[in-house]
């Protein structure tokens, strides 16, 4: 991966807030690592959403704060890398 690649990607980890805490992805350690596919021309973002100590009725809660930042972690690189194919597994 290209240094100018991997400065962007930081960017958008360091850009994109956990809501609760006001914390980037990158400070809470979400994204466990990336496989760019030049060949497809696609990004693949393993994101880390285990957290098995929350109580059932916070896991609503949780999942729906998820969406919500895997949708903002999207937009984000699609308009950091709009010629890439971004998936977030």
């Amino acid at each position: 991966m290209m240094p100018e690649m991997k400065q962007k990607i930081d960017a958008v980890l360091d850009h994109v807030k956990e809501p609760t805490t006001g914390l980037s992805i990158a400070q809470l350690g979400l994204v466990r690592r990336l496989r760019y596919i030049e060949s497809k021309k696609k990004l693949v973002v393993f994101f880390s959403t285990t957290q098995p100590h929350v109580p059932k009725c916070c896991k609503i809660i949780q999942g729906l704060l998820l969406s919500d930042l895997l949708h903002d972690l999207t937009e984000e690189f699609n308009k950091e890398f709009p010629e890439l194919a971004i998936e977030i597994v």
